[in-house]
């Protein structure tokens, strides 16, 4: 089953990714919703706890990197957001 769980956190982890960097690439942050960032990031980081609760390398691998990746979605967004 871990092999499933690496499956899925590489597919979830990799579909994120492009965002970010769109993000970056354009500073364009008019799109992206501060609640559901915000609520998005306390979510992964809940996951990646549990993930370390129960000892899961998929999921510790996965929300580690998508945990990065949501805090600079959230930085993008109070740096870039037009005032």
């Amino acid at each position: 089953m871990e092999i499933v769980g690496f499956v899925a956190a590489f597919l979830t982890t990799a579909a994120f990714l492009p965002q970010v960097y769109q993000t970056w690439k354009t500073k364009d942050v008019s799109s992206l919703s501060m609640p559901m960032l915000s609520m998005f990031f306390v979510g992964i980081v809940l996951w990646l706890i549990y993930g370390i609760s129960i000892d899961s390398p998929s999921m510790i691998a996965a929300n580690s990197i998508t945990v990065v990746s949501a805090f600079m979605l959230v930085y993008f967004k109070l740096k870039y957001a037009k005032r």
